[in-house]
């Protein structure tokens, strides 16, 4: 767990603004709401946050499809979101959060669209802080700002050479 919370915090430092706003700490705190009808289940299996089935694994939410944990009974207007291509990142998952029929409604063009999430959330930047430490994937320009990194070592180490 220790690990995981460690390269969480360096996910949040390295994401630059896209989770400045969130702290991730406070965020774990606020996920207790949020355990009734989500778990945080890694991909082997491993427990993170124990929670309820009503709704879908939250690991690795920040960066997936919309509508697309395999397994799990979305309803129709989600899914259709994520099949028109929404995929979730900080700002997306904040609008939602905040008004899951409405923000369907807007993704999709559809006044009939619903949601199966009912809570509604007015400030959820610190449990978006907190579900991006689960992410798979490392935000666009963390992932730049280390092959870069990378690139500067190896340029360097062929120069000493």
């Amino acid at each position: 767990m220790k690990t995981i919370l460690s390269s969480a915090a360096m996910i949040i430092a390295l994401s630059g603004t896209a989770f400045a706003e969130g702290d991730a700490a406070k965020g774990e705190k606020d996920f207790k709401k949020c355990k009734s009808c989500h778990a945080i289940v890694d991909d082997a299996g491993e427990v993170i946050f124990k929670g309820g089935k009503t709704g879908p694994n939250l690991y690795g939410v920040v960066g997936r499809a919309a509508g697309a944990v395999e397994g799990f009974k979305y309803g129709n207007s989600i899914v259709d979101a994520g099949t028109a291509g929404l995929v979730w990142d900080a700002d997306t998952l904040a609008a939602y959060i905040k008004d899951p029929k409405g923000f369907l409604k807007e993704a999709t063009g559809d006044n009939a669209a619903k949601s199966k999430m009912t809570f509604k959330w007015g400030k959820p930047e610190n449990i978006i802080a907190f579900l991006a430490t689960f992410s798979a994937e490392m935000p666009a320009d963390a992932a730049e700002g280390e092959a870069a990194e990378g690139e500067a070592t190896e340029a360097e180490s062929t120069a000493s050479e």
